[in-house]
């Protein structure tokens, strides 16, 4: 019984992230994790060239972006909703593909992604071009 109630409590509090964008990052209250969060979202490139892309993004004043690993992308999905599945508060919505930054353990030669159009997980050929929303560690 205590298992569930924590879980109940944990999954609460994913529920009730508070997203808030301005300057072209946006921040999670829950996880203070901050996200890319301006125009150039609408980009899309390769796994390798994902992670180019963020490792060099200056946005905000801050340089240590990086590419999101899985468990992150999928902490901003709100599966309440059925379509468009980000948190409420990005100013910068695709319903596209997002590239993260695990690899797929049984092909080397695949990551994973999120599909924010209805927010399933799977994964994708390293060659296959992507959207890319870059993640850093927070405040």
């Amino acid at each position: 019984m205590k298992k569930i109630l924590l879980i109940l409590i944990g999954l609460s509090s994913l529920m009730m992230a508070t997203v808030t964008s301005s300057g072209g990052v946006a921040t999670d209250d829950v996880t203070n994790l901050q996200w890319q969060d301006d125009a150039s979202i609408a980009t899309t490139k390769d796994w390798q060239e994902a992670i180019t892309y963020c490792n060099t993004l200056n946005l905000g004043d801050k340089e240590d972006w990086r590419l999101p690993n899985k468990n992150e992308l999928i902490s901003i999905v709100d599966y309440a909703k059925s379509t468009d599945v980000f948190l409420d508060g990005f100013e910068q919505v695709s319903n596209g593909t997002f590239w993260s930054s695990t690899t797929s353990a049984v092909d080397a030669g695949t990551a994973w992604n999120v599909n924010f159009g209805a927010g399933y997980v799977d994964n994708g050929n390293k060659t296959y071009d992507y959207s890319v929303r870059c993640v850093r560690g927070g405040l």
